[in-house]
């Protein structure tokens, strides 16, 4: 597909991050725009982008995926691309993981994009056409140690998401992963756990890309208008990806090495 400036186009966790900045492009292409996020308000980075609209979704409630649905039914009489993008992060070794930071991450990271792809799947399917786009992450790909919780709810991402692309192309709806590596955002800030040292780590990693949110988005939209499934959006990710597929004993060598470094700090 190529994004048009009829394009009727929902995203979730718009409000800064990656999804902020796929506001700003599809914006930039004429594309009309639901931005949602948690606030009740319009973010003011939101503020003054042509074509963007804003509505508050909890991606954990149900009734405000419906008023999103309704929304979008009422003011565009349908739908064409839906990005479930909203996410949190957290990590730690499994001892130091409680059972409510799993459940915390499980209901945004995983069944959030569960129910939005729920929600507006009926419609998708009644058009014959349209598009999801779920973010996952290049942890749903590969899992590297101390980030269980992360890594489990992100490949539970991508396994969903490739279930529909087969269950939906019947009907003309496509579905995209969206796989990146660390990248900078405001991740940070929603991270959780009692592991001091991995939070740190991650927060490094974060705050230290070279990469940013917007360097992101453009490889977002271009891998949806080249209608593939899994995008990989940077370099380490593709490398990575590669490995596990087609080394598998050099990846096991890099995960090991990694797990044995981070012991040594323990």
């Amino acid at each position: 597909m190529k994004f048009q400036p009829t394009d009727r186009i929902l995203i979730t966790g718009a409000a800064s991050g990656l999804g902020l900045a796929l506001v700003r492009q599809l914006s930039r292409r004429g594309c009309r725009v639901l931005a949602t996020d948690v606030h009740a308000e319009m973010h003011e980075s939101l503020l003054g982008l042509a074509g963007v609209d804003y509505l508050r979704l909890d991606v954990t409630q149900d009734v405000d995926w419906a008023t999103a649905r309704d929304w979008v039914v009422e003011q565009w009489d349908g739908l064409d691309v839906l990005f479930n993008n909203a996410g949190v992060a957290a990590g730690g070794r499994i001892e130091l993981t409680e059972m409510d930071q799993w459940q915390w991450i499980v209901d945004i990271n995983l069944l959030g994009v569960a129910r939005g792809c729920r929600t507006f799947t009926p419609l998708l399917k009644q058009q014959r056409a349209g598009q999801l786009v779920n973010t996952a992450s290049a942890a749903g790909l590969v899992h590297p140690p101390r980030m269980s919780e992360y890594n489990a709810v992100k490949a539970g991402v991508v396994a969903l998401s490739e279930t529909l692309l087969h269950e939906l192309k019947p009907y003309g709806v496509g579905v995209s992963v969206v796989c990146p590596t660390f990248f900078r955002t405001n991740l940070t800030g929603s991270l959780r756990g009692k592991d001091a040292s991995a939070q740190r780590s991650a927060a490094k990693l974060i705050d230290g890309s070279k990469v940013s949110a917007d360097d992101i988005a453009a490889e977002v939209v271009k891998g949806v208008e080249k209608g593939r499934h899994i995008i990989l959006t940077d370099r380490e990710g593709k490398i990575a990806y590669a490995a596990k597929r087609f080394a598998r004993p050099l990846y096991y060598s890099m995960m090991k090495k990694a797990s044995f470094q981070m012991a040594k700090k323990d």
